[in-house]
């Protein structure tokens, strides 16, 4: 008969799903990464895959500097992968949005990542990958909550 493991804290538990998150997104970046894209411009192309953005709400949206962002998008629109167009209620900004070249990194990345995970997936046992079925539920939701959330 299996024993069950021993609870962990709220504390521990918090630690334990941090490391393995980090972990899980540090194998899934290596396994994609063909194009060699830093992280912040795999970011970038994920996030403007919803459409336009100015430099402002993407910098707020990574909590980066706009300086920061400003460089990223600047190598980004020299690799085309991003272009600039003039913002339409401000004309101190400009909207950023993937090019042609740019929408297809992000949809090779993103396919590189599922292939791969679809894979290791495979290999775990049904019982494991009913786990992560739940488990994806569950982290789902602790994602959608808030710091004022009390339940």
């Amino acid at each position: 008969m299996a024993t069950s493991p021993t609870p962990l804290s709220p504390a521990d538990a918090a630690t334990d799903l941090v490391t393995a998150c980090g972990q899980l997104v540090r194998r899934l970046r290596a396994e994609s990464n063909a194009l060699e894209l830093t992280w912040s411009q795999s970011i970038v192309l994920a996030r403007l895959e919803g459409g336009a953005m100015s430099t402002a709400d993407l910098a707020r949206a990574e909590s980066v500097k706009p300086q920061s962002m400003g460089g990223t998008l600047s190598v980004m629109e020299g690799e085309g992968l991003v272009e600039r167009s003039p913002h339409p209620t401000d004309g101190r900004q400009f909207l950023f949005a993937l090019t042609t070249k740019g929408a297809e990194a992000r949809r090779r990345t993103r396919a590189a990542k599922q292939s791969w995970l679809a894979d290791a997936v495979s290999r775990l046992s049904p019982a494991e990958q009913a786990d992560i079925v739940a488990a994806a539920a569950v982290i789902r939701r602790l994602a959608d909550m808030s710091s004022r959330d009390s339940s």
